[in-house]
This record gives C-alpha cells, structure tokens and sequence, in this order.
C-alpha cells in the first residue's frame, strides 16, 4: 500500500512529519510512504537507511491561510496539498495525510475527489473518549456548518458503519445531539432529522442526547450539524489542556490528547483522508500513518460506500 503525507502542512512541517515517519518506519513499515513537500527541507532530515522506504515528491509551495482559497488554486500553483491529492485521485497513492489548512485540504478534496453515489455532503467524524474507557464517534465536527436533516440522516449511516468497521462496535447505537431527550426537543434541524432517523432501518437508533451525556456510553455514534460539533470537539481538547496545566494525571483525561489518535477522517469521499491538527507533532503523525493504514487495510471506503448504496 501506499500512503502520501503532506510534509509542509502543519506548525512544526516538516521536522515533526519526518520524525513520525522515521518511528513509523522503524515500529511497522507495511506501507510505502510518499513524501510530499520541499524535497531541499525534507532530505537532510531523513536517516538515509530509510530512503528506501519513502518516495519524495517535490511540491515546495505551501498554501498561506491569509490568503482568500480563490487565490489558492491559481492555475499553476502547485502547492504540496494539491499534488497530494492529485496523486490520490490518480491511484499512485491510496490515502492522503495533512495537518495543512483544513480549507484548503476540503477544497482540494472536493475538486479531485468525487464523493460517493447518493453522498449529500462529506463529513469529518472524530473520536469521543467515554467514560468507562472505551470510544465513540461524533459526525460532523466542521465541514458541514450548516445542515439539511438529511445530511444528518446520512451522516448515522456513515458514522455506524465506520464505528462497525473501524472501533469494532457490533451494532453502534446512533443518536442525534440535541438540547433534550425528548422526541420533541430542539430546533427544526433536529426535529425533522429525528423523525428520519427514527425511520432508518440501516442504524440502531437510540434517540436524543444531551450535551451533558456527550462522554457517557448512552451511545456509540452522535450526530449533529458540523457547528454544533467543532464546539464540541473544541471543548473536547479544552479539557485536555486543562488537565495538563493543573497538572492532572488521569488515565481518562489522556484519553483526550488528540496526539494519540493522530487525525479524523473525512467520511463519504472516494478515497481515505485523514486530517490533522496544525500543531501535530510526532506521535500524531505516526497515529495518522497507522490510522491510514487500517482504513486501507480494513477498505473502509467500500463498506461506507455499500452501505448507503443499500
């Protein structure tokens, strides 16, 4: 298999990247990595017993968040997010990584990459540590700020079928983040996706949830507009930080350190990508890497796809 990272996205690119690869490399090794970026900054940084396991590709341009994503993809431009997914779209890679610009890894994913058949929108899902120790799933945590019920509907399926495949949950149990338990709460969004959910026969759904029951294990998969869940996932890694600062050692508050998981995948694309945080460093990376290697492994974009195309 072969798995393409993104060398320059990222606060600490590439030093951080290369460092996450060389302890890929030496813990597993099982894909061939295709390092995209500045070949100048990544070639002295790499052991030279490992060039045999990477292919460099030169893309030495980087995408600047100040400027407008219209500017960003000037024809000519070849920046190292663009030539990744170029090479994603052709079959020379078979995942993509970056801890680049979220807008522009979404843009360039959506103009190379088709989405499923009968995909309304793409979802970026990301892992919920619960209480008794073991993971969740919430969908969408960004790409979809505003929602439609059924993109909320297709986002169940998506996220039960990744949880089946992926965290080995036999018959995840769905619900819809909302403001209460009961059927009739929360906006129209809510309401009408509810009642779709409630009628979906692919998913074990369970109902509303609470904001308050977010970490608990009342459920395995939680879905909601892509606004509600980036608040979410932010106060997520708040409380992490927290814990650090305050000097608070607990296994449970480890469990929040999104170094450990590496990225979140984007879920309903033809081909996997993973996206991580811009201020990866090492251990994300190789947590990305592994992450990438398993939905390869375990062909996570043909199971999602045959489920919704049933």
């Amino acid at each position: 298999m072969n798995i393409g990272i993104d060398m320059m996205g990222g606060d600490f690119a590439p030093a951080e990247a290369v460092t996450g690869i060389q302890q890929y490399l030496e813990r597993t090794g099982l894909a061939h990595l295709f390092l995209i970026g500045d070949e100048m900054q990544i070639a002295p940084l790499l052991p030279q017993s490992l060039f045999s396991s990477v292919t460099i590709v030169h893309a030495p341009l980087v995408y600047s968040g100040l400027q407008p994503l219209a500017k960003r993809f000037k024809k000519g431009l070849q920046p190292s997010i663009s030539v990744g997914f170029k090479l994603l779209a052709s079959g020379t890679i078979n995942a993509f990584i970056s801890a680049g610009d979220t807008g522009a890894i979404l843009v360039s994913a959506l103009t190379n990459l088709t989405p499923f058949e009968r995909v309304l929108r793409p979802a970026i899902a990301t892992i919920i540590p619960k209480e008794n120790g073991t993971r969740g799933l919430l969908l969408d945590v960004g790409l979809n700020a505003d929602c439609k019920p059924e993109y909320l509907n297709q986002f169940a399926v998506l996220g039960s079928a990744y949880a089946k495949t992926m965290l080995n949950i036999k018959a995840p149990r769905v619900a819809l983040l909302n403001i209460g338990e009961e059927e009739g709460k929360g906006n129209r969004l809510t309401q009408a996706a509810y009642r779709l959910l409630q009628q979906n026969e692919k998913i074990n759904f369970v109902g509303n949830i609470e904001g308050r029951d977010v970490f608990s294990c009342k459920a395995d998969v939680l879905v909601c507009d892509g606004f509600t869940g980036n608040i979410v996932l932010k106060l997520s890694e708040s409380l992490f930080n927290i814990a650090v600062q305050k000097g608070i050692k607990n296994p449970y508050f480890d469990l929040f350190d999104f170094q450990g998981h590496g990225g979140v995948p984007v879920l309903g694309l033809s081909k996997p990508v993973i996206i991580g945080h811009g201020i990866s460093k090492r251990d994300a990376f190789l947590n990305m890497i592994l992450l990438a290697e398993k939905m390869i492994e375990k062909d996570i974009v043909h199971k999602l796809s045959a489920e919704l195309q049933n």
